[in-house]
């Protein structure tokens, strides 16, 4: 009998694993385009320190260049890269004006800024990241120019890149050609890629891989999303080619309500009735008329929904009207409930736990010369910025990577230092290494060992020789810290930022629930409720998986949030497959109520188990199952839905 192969703990599995996917060659050339040439520019104008810190505006920016549209790229570089500057103005003032505890004080009060900050989402914790590593540079490099003048550098680096995101054409707009151009080359790919998704979920309707299917639609919805809803100088889109991308986007939401609804009952459907979506995402990318589309049979009323969506979805297709995004959207009081809840106190006190205290430590060793001639301190600190964020993968995960990563970096970079022409050879590292970063992206160890590399480069360059091996010792030093700082007791409750979400989450499903009951025939606002369960589930999960992930002294605190958040999922499915029957029939047959019911006991029981409690205020299945016994009965054969 052969026995099954050993698992591996997940903290080691997850150090392990990379992410996979086709090479970014667009992001890879931009990356070649950034770094070297801002250097070689400044050592050109025999400006080498401020080169250097244009350079390093350009990496960072180049480290949160992901695939999407031009418009999302906007705010997912630009804002970082502001952020980014003040940090380096508010470090270089306070490093020269300041004294050794002064400064320790205030770094610590910033990394609690930027931790809590770093709760809100992804773009937040690039802002948060970024203020909190420039402003150790700022403190510690003490450049020669004044603040203002690095500032200001570091954010034309960044806005270099950012210009050639929003210039350069991709591969994928190129070989449409002129007809096109590129100007929605990121926008048409994530559209097309719902339909697609769409498609997917419904080949794998009534299979076990249908759940997977469903949290990649899910996916593609928060794509096509963010990059539809980007900056814009006017409050609506002002192009046909836009409003058509509009429209497109919302023809689809019917669609995937539908395919959901089919999954749920977990049955398959006829192989041609995922024809038709595919047809749709060929003619959004190649921009062309639908044709004929094939209707599926329809004989329930999740293949007649999916039969009229298609219909409407070709009127959409021919008219190019618009439509509406349904994106709830956060205002300033939301943000701030956040960044003040136990998921942004968390992140806050361990940031600023683990910055402040190797602000400390790097600035003792730096003051005594501990360990030989150290003319700069930030090393330690911004690599603990790193180490510390949560959103990052698992505390051990990042520690384990970081550390290789940098000793393969730093050993790299020395082999080739002592060979390469300087300072040419150097700003050819420099370019080497910003075309790996889209690629290296994928694993931390990878990213940390290019970024170690390029940052080398650049001190030398700057005139700093000799630095790798301090560095290695100093990012060692961090890990430490980290670890720590990571498994120190915090106010309130641990695992605070799973739970916050895991809140939210709850809070959003009961209220899309709510809304179908109540309201049935009002679909904008369905459609906007439902796309914000499925993201807040999401966002959930993603930060469940994460913890999952960590020791067990940490895993131990989520324990039995997985099963909350995976309950919470088929009760949004269920949510789904209500609301389409609701709106053929009138009414929710037995299956339905009994589904809904069986749902709110298993949540309140695996509540208890995760220690969560039963209230997550607003609507509860409490107060809904009355809404759901008005939506089962029916008079006059017509459903009495108040």
């Amino acid at each position: 009998m052969n026995r099954p192969a050993p698992r591996l703990p997940p903290w080691i599995a997850h150090a392990l694993s990379a992410q996979r996917g086709p090479v970014p060659w667009s992001a890879v050339v931009r990356g070649a385009l950034a770094a070297g040439p801002l250097l070689l520019a400044g050592v050109l104008a025999g400006r080498t320190s401020l080169g250097v810190v244009a350079a390093l505006g350009a990496m960072l920016a180049g480290v949160n260049d992901r695939p999407g549209s031009r418009r999302a790229s906007v705010g997912r570089l630009g804002l970082p890269a502001l952020a980014g500057a003040a940090g380096l103005l508010a470090g270089s003032y306070a490093g020269r004006h300041t004294g050794a505890v002064t400064l320790t004080l205030l770094l610590t009060l910033l990394g609690l800024l930027g931790g809590a900050v770093s709760a809100v989402g992804p773009v937040a914790s690039a802002v948060g990241t970024q203020l909190l590593v420039t402003s150790a540079l700022g403190a510690g490099m003490m450049l020669p120019e004044p603040g203002w003048e690095s500032a200001l550098l570091y954010l034309a680096g960044a806005g270099w890149l950012l210009g050639l995101r929003l210039l350069l054409p991709t591969p994928s707009s190129a070989a449409r050609g002129a007809r096109l151009g590129y100007r929605f080359d990121g926008e048409r790919a994530a559209v097309a890629g719902v339909y697609e998704a769409v498609a997917a979920l419904l080949d794998a309707a009534g299979t076990p891989g249908a759940t997977a299917r469903r949290a990649a639609l899910t996916a593609a919805l928060d794509q096509a999303q963010d990059a539809l809803a980007g900056p814009r100088l006017r409050r609506h889109a002002g192009s046909a080619a836009e409003r058509r991308l509009h429209a497109q986007y919302a023809a689809a939401l019917p669609l995937a309500e539908a395919a959901t609804a089919l999954a749920w009952a977990e049955r398959p459907v006829p192989a041609r009735a995922g024809e038709g979506p595919r047809r749709l995402a060929v003619a959004v990318r190649a921009g062309a008329p639908t044709g004929p589309l094939p209707a599926p049979a329809r004989t329930v009323p999740a293949l007649r929904a999916l039969d009229d969506a298609l219909l409407r979805a070709a009127e959409a297709f021919d008219s190019g009207e618009g439509g509406r995004l349904h994106t709830r959207r956060r205002g300033a009081r939301a943000l701030l409930r956040i960044v003040l809840g136990a998921g942004g106190r968390e992140y806050g006190f361990r940031v600023a736990a683990s910055f402040g205290a190797s602000a400390a430590l790097a600035q003792a060793l730096h003051r005594t010369g501990w360990y030989g001639p150290h003319p700069h301190w930030y090393w330690l600190p911004a690599t603990a910025v790193f180490l510390v964020k949560p959103d990052l993968g698992p505390l051990v995960s990042r520690v384990l990577s970081r550390a290789a990563g940098t000793v393969l970096g730093a050993l790299v970079f020395a082999g080739v230092a002592a060979v390469v022409p300087r300072p040419g050879g150097l700003i050819a590292v420099v370019a080497l290494c910003g075309a790996l970063i889209p690629v290296a992206a994928r694993h931390f160890a990878a990213l940390t060992a290019v970024i170690t590399a390029l940052v080398l480069a650049l001190l030398m360059v700057g005139g700093e020789p000799g630095a790798s091996w301090n560095r290695i010792g100093e990012t060692l030093l961090a890990c430490a810290l980290v670890l720590i700082a990571g498994h120190l007791p915090v106010p309130g409750e641990r695992a605070g930022g799973v739970r916050a979400r895991l809140t939210v989450a709850a809070e959003a499903a009961y209220t899309y629930l709510a809304h179908v009951l109540d309201e049935p025939g009002e679909r904008a606002r369905r459609w906007t409720l439902r796309r914000d369960a499925y993201r807040t589930l999401a966002e959930a999960q993603a930060a469940i998986g994460r913890a999952a992930a960590e020791l067990p002294a940490l895993a131990r605190h989520t324990e039995g949030t997985a099963e909350v958040a995976a309950t919470l999922e088929r009760l949004v499915d269920t949510t789904t497959a209500c609301a389409v029957h609701l709106d053929d029939t009138g009414s929710l047959d037995v299956r339905h109520r009994e589904r809904l019911e069986q749902l709110f006991t298993e949540l309140a029981a695996r509540r208890r188990r995760a220690g969560l409690g039963t209230a997550d205020g607003g609507r509860t299945p409490e107060g809904l199952s009355g809404a759901i016994s008005r939506a089962g009965r029916k008079e006059t054969g017509v459903t009495q839905i108040r």
